[in-house]
């Protein structure tokens, strides 16, 4: 790894580290401020400050700053960098740079729980609870299947999330078609194509818990990633248990996904994306590509939340708008350098 003002001698500047923490605070605060309604970044503070204190502030800029925003700028930061450290993940524990963190099906999975749920009226934290039990019985339904094979080879995994992504997607298609079309239908395909809507709280309380615990596991164990990333021989000469450890960063990425598209829908490109933008600014060694994916990943989504609030009248889908401007990223990455 060569040395740039952010890596010197196998390590993180100090500037690299400042920037890493206080990138995604200063591009919340910044966002906190847009929308239909400007708030000036002075009114943020303080009323940010009177949740602490308890003096006296302006009750709306209270209602819409603590109760609408702050609490999808949280959800943002919490998935953008979960997304984008399941993505980085799998990308190097399968050698393949167009990974993404439904390749294993998690994300049908979840989705399947989620029109169930609908349907069944089951509310905003049921539809959360039921899709992330599905997102997770999906992955250990891939898992099973490729358990059947004896090698343990991953190209196996890989076929068995194909399988398990085209059943779910069957069975998801299946109860749109059994939907009321003028009412359960439109709340579905706007939840499959993913929002920061209701962003709550409790919904915060109960998804970012599991989404905390895998960005960790991943984040404490990074340095096996660049083991995992070699051929079959050459990580078996290292010596770690290679059957254990890609379990323990499937399950850690799985849990990460599961959560995430319960709390918020489908998500695409951002765990495809930003892998690649980290790797161009620090090179392939997860050590450091990891805890920079996280910081970036969670900025890029703030970003893109606002921009699907703030856009146009009403409120835009956010995979739409990362698809809009994620595939133009990519291609200008694509042309600058090769995958790694």
């Amino acid at each position: 790894m060569k040395n740039n003002c952010l890596i010197k001698k196998g390590r993180f500047t100090p500037l690299a580290v400042i920037l890493m923490f206080v990138l995604p605070v200063v591009i919340g605060l910044g966002c906190i401020c847009v929308g239909r309604m400007e708030i000036p970044i002075s009114d943020v503070f303080k009323t940010i400050g009177a949740i602490f204190t308890g003096q006296e502030t302006d009750v709306q800029n209270y209602s819409i700053i603590v109760n609408l925003r702050l609490p999808r700028i949280l959800m943002a930061i919490i998935v953008g960098a979960g997304l984008t450290c399941a993505g980085n993940t799998f990308q190097s524990l399968f050698s393949n740079p167009l990974a993404t963190p439904d390749i294993l099906g998690v994300t049908s999975g979840t989705c399947v729980g989620a029109i169930l749920a609908i349907i069944l009226s089951c509310g905003i934290l049921g539809t959360q609870l039921i899709a992330l039990a599905f997102g997770l019985v999906s992955v250990l339904f891939t898992i099973k299947i490729a358990g059947r094979n004896k090698n343990g080879s991953m190209i196996y995994l890989v076929l068995a999330g194909v399988i398990a992504s085209s059943l779910f997607n069957a069975i998801g298609s299946l109860l749109k078609y059994t939907a009321d079309p003028q009412d359960k239908l439109p709340e579905i395909t706007y939840w499959l194509m993913g929002s920061f809507t209701s962003a709550t709280y409790q919904k915060l309380l109960i998804g970012s818990p599991l989404i905390i615990v895998g960005i960790v596991i991943i984040y404490l164990l990074r340095w096996r990633l660049n083991i995992l990333a070699l051929s079959e021989d050459e990580a078996k000469a290292s010596g770690i248990d290679l059957k254990k450890t890609r379990m323990i960063f499937i399950l850690a990425s799985t849990l990460i996904t599961a959560s995430a598209v319960s709390m918020c829908g489908q998500i695409g490109w951002i765990g495809l994306l930003i892998p690649h933008c980290a790797r161009m600014l620090v090179g392939s060694n997860n050590r450091y590509v990891v805890p920079l994916s996280i910081s970036l990943g969670a900025s890029f989504m703030i970003l893109i939340d606002t921009l699907s609030r703030s856009l146009t009248v009403i409120e835009l889908p956010l995979s739409i708008l990362t698809a809009i401007i994620g595939a133009p990223v990519f291609i200008l990455l694509l042309n600058r350098s090769k995958l790694r």
